[in-house]
């Protein structure tokens, strides 16, 4: 019975450390992020207020100046004469020393002087081409410059491009010839503002220009341009921005714009540049969603995992400091297991200990030495059964073969169909017993190197390899499957061609994988086709080719595939038990086919998607092969 004075090992570590750093860091983070999102929210609204008053300033600033260009630039002589070719340079040279924001200029001759109605005036310069800009409304008399706000054109529309449709005004200044007649018109066609998409960390915000009534000139979605924003804000919320702006008060406040999203919005006013009077207003909002505004938090979350890392390890060095408390039963216990597989130890168990655990401890390693002792004599058992399991491994591996199937198959069917008196004539019978005879050969070549597998395991599996035409060899390979794949009703498709394919290799050993894999494909294929298909490749310096034996059979699943090229593995003891074999055949291959300076892969998709199993042998000069033909 454990003694009421004992305290729980759990208890000690989790209250004298844990509970003393989980508050307090769960506390400090809550309100780090409080203070840092209520800053960062504060400084986005001042960001944004700047913003706005900027971009209402320099929106000013910009029609100021083009009104001083175009007023200049209709009293000069050039201008007044008309000369085409003159007008035409001067308009570039105005064109390439003004701000960005010119789309156009345009000097046109008119045909009434008394007042210019919108008409098809003669285009006398143009750094625009020849569309023509049609002019608004303009009075004979007087030598202000007109503004007019150009509204976009409607999505769909040819020539100018819907989203640049932002914010263009058009200037147009009468033009007097020296007789003080008027007979032209200058115009002037600016984009003052395009909606551009704003890095997260720059709070400029993006710009929304409307008037006192809500009409919207320029907004973050280029097709709601032209509208009324009350259709989508809260107008009654929006009334007290543009009355504040009215009144000449910059602020930022918040407001949903889209689909319920809370954005910071800083605000101003401008004088209405098309009107001229006071009393109209453009109200100029700079937008940013909240989220933007917070993008900076992330960062401080950043930092607040930094501390917590910190004071986990603040947390440890404490541990450190109580282990000579904790340490010193632990130690004790670790000596005894240490020491406990000697048989000369003498030194009985430590007991008594302060803390529970640690006495429940000794007994549990007092019931774990005697179940020790009873696991060693049955690990010595399972060893002795582990040998006696590779020796029987090694007989099997010489007694059996996967590959023995497949010819031995051939040999049966030819033997048959002589037996049942299947052959039109006596040469049918003699050609299928020729392909017996012939397999038989090969099934005995093919026991002596199966039998010899623990040579492949110990690396001493050797082959000979002189220049050989892999043609010709396929084409006897195809021959002695043909029976098999016949007799399944399946589609043989052979891609080979007709040329020589000089390799050097083993012709016995290759001879025996083609009819491994062609075996392989036959008998893991019940319906559909097998083709075979050579295809010469170049990587670097050296020329290969690729046979493939691709198949429409019960495929592979792609994490099974792995093991198809280890000695007596099959993917699964369904396939198994339903076509039996060793699993030697592909392991031996791709051992044969690396002595012979190439290599074997498998490709499937997956189940009931087929098979394709590709090897890749390295060509030789066909002189070599001629020079061994002739020999």
């Amino acid at each position: 019975m454990a003694n009421s004075h004992q305290s729980s090992f759990r208890r000690i570590l989790v209250t004298r450390i844990l509970l003393v750093f989980v508050p307090v860091l769960l506390i400090g983070e809550m309100v780090t992020l409080n203070k840092a999102r209520s800053s960062l929210l504060n400084t986005a609204r001042q960001n944004l207020t700047n913003s706005a008053v900027y971009k209402g300033e320099k929106i000013n600033a910009t029609i100021a100046a083009l009104k001083v260009n175009l007023i200049s630039a209709s009293q000069t002589r050039i201008i007044q004469s008309g000369a085409i070719s003159k007008s035409e340079d001067f308009l570039q040279k105005i064109a390439k020393s003004s701000p960005n924001t010119i789309d156009c200029i345009q000097l046109q001759k008119i045909h009434n002087n008394s007042t210019i109605l919108s008409q098809k005036n003669h285009i006398l310069a143009s750094t625009c081409g020849k569309q023509e800009i049609n002019p608004q409304q303009l009075s004979s008399h007087g030598s202000e410059a007109k503004i007019t706000l150009i509204p976009p054109p409607k999505p769909g529309t040819t020539g100018q491009h819907y989203r640049d449709s932002q914010l263009q005004l058009l200037l147009s200044q009468p033009v007097y010839n020296s007789r003080g007649n008027l007979a032209y018109i200058l115009l002037l066609k600016t984009t003052l503002h395009r909606q551009t998409e704003n890095h997260p960390n720059s709070l400029t915000g993006s710009l929304i220009i409307i008037n006192e009534h809500g009409k919207i000139y320029t907004y973050m979605s280029p097709e709601k341009i032209g509208k009324n924003i009350q259709k989508y804000v809260n107008f009654p919320n929006l009334k007290p921005i543009i009355k504040n702006a009215i009144n000449g008060k910059n602020d930022s406040t918040y407001i949903n714009f889209i689909d319920a999203q809370e954005f910071v919005v800083g605000y101003t006013a401008i004088p209405n540049p098309t009107t001229q009077k006071s009393t109209d207003k453009w109200i100029i909002l700079s937008v940013s969603s909240v989220q933007e505004a917070l993008s900076g938090l992330d960062e401080i979350k950043l930092i607040l995992m930094a501390l917590t890392v910190g004071l986990i390890g603040a947390g440890l060095w404490i541990s450190l400091y109580l282990a000579p408390y904790l340490a010193s039963p632990l130690e004790q216990l670790t000596d005894y297991a240490l020491n406990i597989h000697s048989h000369h130890a003498a030194q009985p168990i430590p007991r008594n200990f302060k803390i529970k655990e640690f006495n429940q401890l000794v007994q549990a390693l007092d019931q774990m030495v005697e179940r020790l002792k009873a696991w060693a004599e049955e690990l010595e058992i399972a060893w002795k059964e582990a040998k006696s399991a590779n020796t029987v491994k090694s007989q099997f591996l010489a007694t059996t073969s996967h590959e023995l199937r497949n010819p031995l198959n051939i040999i049966i069917n030819c033997v048959r169909l002589v037996r049942d008196g299947l052959c039109d004539n006596r040469e049918e019978e003699l050609e299928f017993l020729k392909k017996a005879d012939d397999t038989a050969i090969h099934l005995l070549a093919i026991i002596n190197d199966l039998l010899d597998i623990s040579k492949i395991e110990a690396g001493k599996l050797s082959v000979v390899t002189v220049p050989i035409d892999l043609h010709q060899l396929l084409l006897e390979v195809i021959n002695l499957q043909s029976v098999n794949i016949q007799q399944k009703g399946l589609q043989l498709k052979c891609q080979i061609g007709n040329q020589l394919i000089p390799i050097k290799a083993d012709e016995g050993k290759l001879k025996q994988v083609l009819i491994n894999i062609i075996g392989n494909a036959t008998k893991f294929t019940d319906q559909g086709s097998i083709t075979i298909k050579t295809e010469i490749t170049k990587q670097q310096d050296t020329s290969y080719v690729n046979i493939s034996v691709q198949d429409t059979g019960i495929g592979i699943d792609p994490s099974q595939q792995n093991k198809l090229f280890r000695p007596f593995v099959m993917v699964d003891g369904t396939t198994t038990r339903k076509f039996e074999g060793t699993g030697l055949g592909l392991a031996i291959s791709r051992n044969l086919i690396e002595l012979m300076g190439g290599k074997i892969t498998l490709e499937s998709l997956g189940l009931n998607q087929g098979t394709t199993l590709n090897i890749q042998l390295p060509l030789i000069d066909v002189s070599l092969l001629s020079k061994r033909i002739s020999v």
